[in-house]
């Protein structure tokens, strides 16, 4: 069944401080649409107020799933995991002091999750076979691939069906980031997930995005309707390529 997601006219911020403005974007059934930005830009604010960690003063954000559409403002974020909604924030945010297979469990805690735990386990440690070689080791004493590794998968146990990555590549060696890009890319089309991926590597984000946006100040200042249009923007050429 298809899952989209819709934000439309958002403000959001931290107290007085406003850090997202007028902000409207989309993510339509089965794509991947990249969120284009370097730091400080509200990239991260965003992703959190989709989630329910940060509420917006102002717009709406809803999201489609199986033909129902909720809207998220207001609901917790416990409420909009439950929906099918799975985040990996920026940093991981593992429990280092619980092994691999500890932290993905406590992924599947959703209801929905709970009668799939052996097949989604199954399915990362498939398509992460270092995790099924670390099961039994403490996250925190993992190198920082294998714990994005890790993150990821641990959003998959609880079976979404729209993920959000918030800066997968930040803290990686390059060769590391491609990797990780290349199983975003698998892990989507492994679960049929709509995905919105927060990313300030344009070169890595623009292979598997099929379109994206970029925001500037906390406003989206350009909508690439393909990775080609986002690759002849001069915005982009001008922040990401030093053109």
């Amino acid at each position: 069944m298809a899952s989209s997601l819709t934000l439309a006219n958002v403000d959001a911020g931290y107290g007085a401080v406003r850090v997202l403005e007028d902000v409207s974007l989309t993510v339509g059934a089965g794509e991947t649409v990249a969120l284009l930005g370097t730091n400080g830009n509200g990239k991260s604010t965003l992703m959190k107020s989709i989630m329910g960690i940060v509420r917006p003063s102002a717009g709406r954000i809803t999201a489609t799933i199986d033909d129902a559409t909720h809207e998220l403002v207001g609901r917790s974020t416990e409420e909009i995991v439950d929906l099918g909604i799975a985040f990996v924030p920026e940093g991981r945010r593992l429990f280092p002091k619980q092994t691999v297979t500890e932290n993905l469990l406590l992924g599947a805690y959703r209801p929905t999750a709970r009668s799939a735990i052996a097949r989604n386990l199954d399915f990362c440690f498939e398509t992460f076979p270092r995790l099924k070689e670390r099961a039994r080791q403490l996250a925190g004493s993992m190198s920082g691939g294998e714990q994005q590794m890790l993150a990821l998968a641990r959003a998959l146990m609880s079976s979404p069906r729209i993920l959000l990555i918030d800066e997968p590549s930040v803290g990686l060696a390059p060769l590391l980031v491609s990797r990780t890009i290349d199983k975003i890319k698998e892990l989507k089309e492994g679960f049929n997930l709509t995905v919105l991926m927060a990313e300030q590597n344009f070169t890595q984000a623009v292979r598997i995005a099929d379109r994206g946006y970029v925001i500037v100040h906390g406003r989206i200042a350009f909508e690439g309707e393909s990775a080609e249009a986002l690759n002849n923007n001069e915005l982009i050429r001008e922040f990401y390529l030093g053109a």
